[in-house]
């Protein structure tokens, strides 16, 4: 993996972050950070990952501690605002408060109904206004014919998708829904969670494809990546704190072609950070800089002793497998 044994590469800060409201889930974000010349690296695969899913966030991290980025064509970065499963009210606040002009709406979420979704994406689009952009995403959450019921009304909500990203769970889901609607599809899970991220364009089942640079192994291996695929890239973030964020604005700033907004507004959900300053967007765009933690604000997010165990017996899996 590196030119460094894996047992001298020193994850010797670790962080457990809270998140202003459950997302997707999760309630809190668990991590260790690596410093080297280059800068900050952040390891923190989410729970469910198993050792060989978590040595990517590793070859991440590393990256962005010993090697560095590649350099940037762009220093300013658009992003879109992060749209829980809340109510309408809430929904609509968190985009009128988000500065952005694009909103990534979460639907399909478990005990909710199409009536809840609805609701919730119409009151995105009264936010946002007539020319704001409106995505959602499924999280692979619908079989192919209860997709295309959904997506067709929420569109109408919405009064013209942007995209649906990850909409059904399979590839060939994907590529069958694809021919059935008019609303582009946007591939994550299908690239990310995959040994062969190729196979979505063989399938002709996505349109846009959503790169998330720890789960795929750093900057350089998603640029990589992205040029193999030809399809245009969405950058998103997988609730890392802002040192982790901070690579996913070296993607998006690296890409040739930036073409959608990128979901790395995603600091807004933490309620504690590893920085005085959390990464957050203004009016809309996130700036290409060094993100350095800081002592106080790491002080404040030591995980518990029992918590901290867990972590660091993950942590030496990864480090024993690389």
């Amino acid at each position: 993996m590196t030119d460094v044994p894996p047992e001298r590469l020193e994850f010797t800060r670790p962080f457990s972050l809270p998140l202003r409201r459950r997302f997707r889930g999760v309630t809190s974000r668990e991590g260790w950070l690596l410093e080297g010349p280059a800068g900050w690296g952040e390891f923190s695969p989410f729970w469910d990952y198993d050792t060989y899913r978590c040595l990517p966030w590793l070859r991440a991290a590393y990256e962005a501690a010993f090697v560095g980025w590649p350099s940037p064509v762009r220093t300013l970065v658009p992003v879109n605002a992060i749209v829980p499963a809340v109510g309408p009210e809430d929904a609509a606040e968190l985009v009128r408060q988000s500065g952005c002009s694009t909103a990534k709406v979460k639907v399909g979420e478990a005990g909710q109904s199409l009536a809840d979704d609805v609701a919730r994406v119409a009151a995105v689009r009264d936010a946002l206004g007539r020319e704001g952009r409106v995505r959602i995403d499924v999280n692979g959450g619908w079989e192919v014919d209860d997709a295309v019921r959904r997506i067709k009304a929420l569109d109408i909500a919405a009064r013209g998708l942007e995209y649906v990203e990850q909409p059904c769970a399979s590839v060939e889901e994907l590529a069958l829904l694809r021919r059935k609607i008019d609303v582009p599809v946007a591939a994550d899970e299908s690239v990310r969670i995959t040994d062969d991220p190729l196979r979505v364009v063989r399938a002709e089942a996505a349109d846009i494809v959503v790169l998330k640079v720890a789960p795929l192994g750093g900057v350089s291996s998603c640029l990589l990546l992205a040029e193999q695929l030809g399809l245009p890239v969405v950058v998103s973030s997988a609730l890392e704190s802002s040192v982790g964020l901070a690579a996913g604005v070296a993607l998006a700033a690296a890409l040739p072609e930036l073409p959608y907004a990128c979901g790395l507004a995603t600091g807004r959900l933490l309620a504690a950070d590893v920085v005085s300053s959390t990464l957050v967007p203004v009016d809309g765009m996130l700036d290409l800089r060094p993100v350095v933690p800081d002592a106080d604000a790491l002080a404040a997010v030591v995980p518990s002793d029992e918590l901290q165990r867990r972590m660091a017996d993950r942590l030496g899996d990864a480090l024993g497998a690389a």
